[in-house]
């Protein structure tokens, strides 16, 4: 498995999370239990750093969207950051740069 996933920063209200390595279907289980607690706690917002991610696949997507939905049922925020433009990509096809905050270009902090 390539897959590297730390929360950096957290309070009760704010959690950074850097993910590196690769997001398929033998490391997303290990994304979606790191990030699934995160996604049940009220208010929560969450940073997600993407810079270091060289691959995702249909099964990474489904975590992000998973942890979208449970974010924002309990009155939290979600924003993706530093994603390659293939990642980008992937997410504007999907549909989903509609809908979750994504700024590619800004690493860090909330915006």
């Amino acid at each position: 498995m390539n897959i590297k996933v730390d929360i950096t920063e957290q309070t009760e209200e704010f959690a950074k999370l850097e993910i590196a390595g690769e997001i398929d279907a033998y490391t997303a289980p290990v994304l979606r239990e790191k990030t699934e607690p995160l996604s049940k706690q009220e208010g929560m917002k969450v940073v997600a750093d993407l810079s270091e991610v060289s691959y995702m696949d249909s099964t990474g997507i489904g975590v992000f969207v998973g942890l979208f939905k449970g974010i924002k049922a309990n009155g939290g925020h979600l924003q993706l950051v530093g994603l390659s433009d293939r990642l980008k990509r992937l997410f504007d096809i999907t549909g989903l740069a509609d809908i979750m905050d994504i700024n590619p270009e800004v690493k860090g902090g909330m915006e």
